[in-house]
Order: structure tokens, then sequence, then C-alpha cells
């Protein structure tokens, strides 16, 4: 079952105008250089001081112009065993593990219903999923390189499926059955953590790869609830499940499920197999609400991406994905509603 926790509070403090992004940053689908498994335990556990200026966060708005946010958070309680994870074998380099275990969604009864409706597509070349009327979950470093915003997202849309067909329910010329086209949305403003900018946290950090999106209209479609990630143990048979659309199936959705192997505090480690392109999709779970015999899907983690990393002089490479604590649960609903008065229980 879902177990309800009591969310610590994002508090906005002051909001400063910035110049303009440049917005010349090359899109990356995969990432280098980033803070893996080892590098992970040698994190120290960030302070109160170090969470203020990681969770405080730039927004960039549709006519280019940009804030950044200085919050304070209250009720936080930092964990002494933050990065810990347990040692595994070494991997080969790939990204399917063995037997590809990719579903792509054809029927278009499934791919415009809930679940699979809440994936998106980002401009960007990434996935996203849907998680109010107007706000879309992606990873940030589908709109910035720690550095700078990437080219496309000064003009940044967001695409939710649609079925290639007319009103009369013909088929067009040309286009296979099932095959999604999109419907697409501008982007009113982004909003990414100071976390994910390499002034901040030195090397890329793979712990603040999430950003939200506000769309310029709201769909009128099923969105999927925030959660918060349960520990492996937590879960029923450590299973994750994702939807999103990778490079190598061009305008099909594709889902997969896997187990996780390995969890820090703030990432889960995956062998999903997986292709560029779904980056940025909503990792889900399927569990039982409390006192109640109705399953409830809920995103727990943002898919990060395919990382290689040097661990003990060899290249080893893992998927993974950003975990949703109780501080980014409050800083994703804070973004959401605009308050913490609706963030209290995640």
């Amino acid at each position: 079952t879902w177990h309800l926790k009591k969310i610590p509070q994002i508090v906005r403090e002051r909001t400063f105008s910035l110049d303009s992004p440049k917005f010349e940053a090359k899109t990356k689908l995969e990432l280098n250089s980033v803070c893996g498994i080892e590098c992970q335990r040698k994190l120290p556990v960030p302070s109160l001081s170090d969470l203020k200026s990681l969770l405080s966060y730039e927004t960039v708005f549709e006519n280019g112009t940009r804030t950044l946010t200085e919050v304070n958070v209250l009720g936080a309680v930092p964990d002494p065993a933050a990065n810990t994870t347990a040692r595994r074998p070494l991997r080969k380099k790939r990204q399917i593990y063995g037997t590809d275990s990719r579903f792509s969604i054809y029927d278009k009864r499934f791919m415009t219903n809930f679940p699979f409706n809440t994936a998106v597509k980002i401009s960007t070349g990434c996935s996203g999923i849907l998680v109010s009327p107007k706000h879309v979950l992606t990873a940030a470093h589908c709109l910035h390189n720690g550095k700078d915003y990437v080219k496309g997202s000064k003009r940044l849309r967001v695409g939710l499926m649609k079925t290639k067909s007319r009103g009369n329910g013909r088929k067009r010329k040309g286009t296979s059955d099932g095959m999604p086209s999109f419907q697409w949305t501008r982007v009113k403003s982004t909003h990414i953590p100071k976390g994910w900018f390499k002034g901040v946290s030195g090397d890329i950090a793979l712990d603040y790869d999430y950003a939200v999106l506000e769309l310029k209209r709201p769909h009128k479609r099923k969105y999927m609830e925030l959660g918060i990630s349960p520990t492996i143990k937590m879960m029923p048979g450590s299973m994750i499940h994702f939807s999103g659309f990778d490079n190598d199936r061009s305008g099909q959705l594709v889902y997969r499920f896997c187990s996780i192997s390995d969890e820090s505090n703030d990432l889960f480690y995956q062998y999903c197999d997986a292709e560029p392109g779904s980056t940025g999709s909503g990792i889900y779970l399927r569990l039982k609400e409390p006192n109640k015999k109705k399953w409830k899907r809920k995103i727990i983690a943002v898919y990060s991406g395919h990382q290689w990393v040097d661990i003990n002089g060899e290249q080893q490479d893992y998927n993974v994905a950003v975990r949703i604590t109780p501080l980014k649960y409050a800083q994703i609903c804070f973004w959401i509603h605009g308050n913490d008065e609706n963030c209290t229980q995640g």
C-alpha cells in the first residue's frame, strides 16, 4: 500500500530577475562526467543551508526572461545514510540488457487511455509525463546542460498523443494504424532546481535531474499523481514501470517494466531496457490505497537515462532514475500549486 508521509515545506523567500539565457547549449540525450555510484558514496549528507541552495530554482518564461527564487526548507530531517548503496558486480556496456523487453504500444485503445496517455514528447527530443492539468515532469538535462539552456528550449513545446485518424474514423493515406501523432502545446514557463547547475554542485550530480514545465493551455486528459518513492523493499517485486518515445522506435510509444537493482537516497539504479528519447519519462508504481481495495498508480521517479561511469578503473553502465523524495515532492508540488498548503501529505 501507499504510506502517507509528512512532507517538509518549501517556502519562497526572495525572487530576483536574471539576465536572459543564451540558449546556446547542445542537447545531449546521454550524459557524461556525472556523479555515479562510487561518487555518490563519497558525497557528504547535505546540511540545511546546502538544501536551501540546491532547492532554490530558476524559472524561464516563454518570452525568454528568467528569475531565481531562493527558498527556505522547513521540517526537513537529513538522512544520515543518504548515499549508501550496495556493491554490485560490473556489467558490460550496453543499453539493451539481454533480450529486449520493451513493448511498443500499437492499440489506440491503450495508447489514448490512462496510464499510457500521460506520456508526452518534449520538443528537445525527450519524454515527459503529465502531472496536473497544466504541468509536465521531465529531466532537467532535456532543457539545461548544467551551464546554459539548450537551443530548443527557448521555444519549447510539449506533444500530447493523438491517433492519426479523421473524425469519421478513416485512416489518412500513408499512416499506419496505431502510430501516434502529436498535438503540440507551447510551454509558458519552466522550473529547474539550482542543484542541477554546475556552479552549485561542482560536477553534475544526477540527484537534481528533474524539471517541471507549465503549459500555456490546460489539457483535458487524465494525469498521473505524484507519490513519494518507497524503498526497494516496499515495492512489489521491486518492479517499476515507464513509457516514453525511444529514438530507435520512431513514432512509437514504448512501455517497459523491470526490477530495481540498487538505490541511494536520491537515485534508483536499474536495468530497464531503454534508448535515448525515453529520458524524462515518469517512472510509476501501482500500489493499493490505504484502507481501500482500489489500486493507484503514482509517479515515484524520473528516468534520467543511460550512464557510463568509471568504477575501479573500469567502465560500468547502468540506467538511472531520480527518486521523488519528500523534499522533491514538496518542491514539485509547490511548483504545480504555487503554495505549500496542498503539499503537506504525500
